[in-house]
């Protein structure tokens, strides 16, 4: 064996050992870069659907929740409450929830929701984001930053600033006593009552 064979053999040996090395060192330099642009177990998380429970919400009560970093209300309308959700086209900007982007299919009724009693909405005013009160007494929520007001399906009253009614997200009902934010209903019954 002549030693230009032996040194193109070495050379071989040499250069395929340094390029696996090379290449093993450039993906453990890089693997905490590219693990770090994955989302973190609490980002994943706040984008989970929020499990709420119910069964002791009492008819006029409230639930307050965080979903998606946005406020999430679980309302438990009373009969007097339900009686003064309308479709007035003369009191709303839109009584009938025309706008697709505020609300699933499912709440596309009267009441914007599944059961009539229970509404769900993302506690966010649609004129520039921030927190309408809960008025149960004037059956309404109201922005006091610039006097937007909702009634209580979250459709917005004429004359208000914001232009559009308050968002329902998609949820759906476990069982009687729980709720699902975030997950669509498997069926889409609307009670209409």
């Amino acid at each position: 064996m002549s030693s230009d064979s032996k040194d193109n053999s070495r050379r071989k040996f040499l250069t395929g050992s340094l390029s696996i090395v090379g290449g093993t060192g450039v993906a453990a330099t890089l693997w905490p870069f590219l693990t770090s642009m994955a989302p973190s177990a609490k980002s994943k998380a706040a984008g989970a659907p929020v499990k709420v429970d119910i069964s002791d919400l009492q008819d006029g009560d409230k639930i307050d929740l965080i979903w998606r970093k946005k406020p999430i209300w679980v309302v438990k309308r009373t009969k007097d409450m339900l009686e003064s959700i309308n479709t007035n086209e003369k009191k709303h900007k839109d009584p009938l929830s025309d706008n697709t982007e505020q609300q699933p299919d499912f709440a596309k009724n009267k009441f914007r929701s599944l059961k009539p009693e229970i509404l769900v909405l993302e506690g966010v005013c649609t004129h520039l984001g921030c927190n309408p009160a809960y008025n149960p007494d004037q059956n309404n929520f109201f922005c006091a930053c610039h006097g937007s007001k909702f009634d209580l399906a979250g459709k917005v009253s004429n004359g208000s600033p914001a232009g559009a009614n308050l968002k329902v997200p998609p949820y759906r009902f476990e069982d009687e006593n729980t709720i699902i934010v975030g997950e669509m209903p498997k069926e889409q019954k609307i009670d209409s009552a």
